[in-house]
């Protein structure tokens, strides 16, 4: 019931949520305060591993915000322009992009991981100025301002279908009611969606202040920990979201947690 195209482009999120949680955010904890212990080869490919998760995050919500944009502003053409097909390849366009990409800004890091450190038991990565601000261009502000264009056309359009939706209500027959639901499914999901967005902002523009203020980014510094661990907390607040908007979300974790999943008839449950 929930193999929709949306819903993999939000499975693609959810992925790179999941990783931050299992991967990065156990390691940050213990290099907290301590000496990083696992060499220097495994020092480049955690923070190349960091890089990637939050390139794919982006891109994910730009790829997020293509489908509400077409499922509202273009409805009718929805189900010719985004297929499954397209929508698994460019999910595995994403990935693979951010693969390729931050491998190309870490190149000296992963070749010296131990480069910009003072001694021994450090896993420093410093971003110099122009990596910086190219990295700020293609991986924040090219893509947010997309999504901030793209959502802003879809909040007028949504407006206005709602104020039609007002005005023809009291005509509107009980055979007439489906398409007005689905519209009004569609908007909720805009606006969830709409909402993970927003503190997509709040959690990522403090990384990216070295690069505006015209300095390297030390990965190290105090100031960079924080907003490192702002990214990390994102990674934690779509769950939260999806569970305050979505029925389908809650009935499906707790499915989850009470292993109701491994019953042979739980794909017959009904979640919408």
């Amino acid at each position: 019931q929930l193999h929709t195209c949306t819903n993999l482009f939000l499975l693609s999120l959810a992925v790179a949520d999941f990783l931050v949680g299992l991967v990065l955010m156990p390691i940050r904890i213990l290099r907290t305060g301590g000496c990083w212990v696992w060499g220097s080869f495994m020092c480049g490919v955690f923070n190349y591993t960091s890089f990637i998760l939050t390139s794919a995050s982006v891109g994910n919500m730009v790829l997020i915000s293509v489908d509400r944009y077409v499922a509202i502003c273009d409805p009718l053409h929805y189900p010719i322009k985004v297929t499954q097909q397209r929508v698994q390849i460019s999910v595995c366009l994403c990935w693979a992009c951010s693969v390729l990409y931050n491998g190309i800004i870490l190149r000296d890091h992963l070749k010296h991981p131990d480069k910009y450190n003072s001694c021994h038991g450090e896993c420093k990565t410093v971003i110099d100025f122009k990596t910086g601000t190219f990295d700020f261009i293609f991986t924040f502000f090219g893509p947010i301002t997309a999504i901030i264009v793209l959502y802003m056309k879809v909040f007028v359009v949504a407006v206005s279908q709602a104020r039609a939706m007002r005005s023809h209500n009291a005509a509107v027959s009980q055979q007439g009611s489906v398409p007005v639901s689905a519209k009004k499914s569609e908007r909720k999901a805009a606006t969830a969606l709409g909402v993970v967005v927003v503190l997509f902002l709040i959690c990522f523009c403090p990384y990216f202040l070295p690069s505006l203020a015209g300095k390297d980014t030390s990965i190290n510094s105090k100031l960079s920990v924080f907003c490192i661990w702002l990214l990390y907390i994102n990674s934690c607040l779509n769950p939260m979201i999806y569970a305050f908007f979505y029925p389908w979300f809650r009935k499906c974790v707790k499915l989850t947690v009470t292993f109701q999943i491994l019953q042979p008839d739980s794909c017959d449950a009904n979640l919408l």
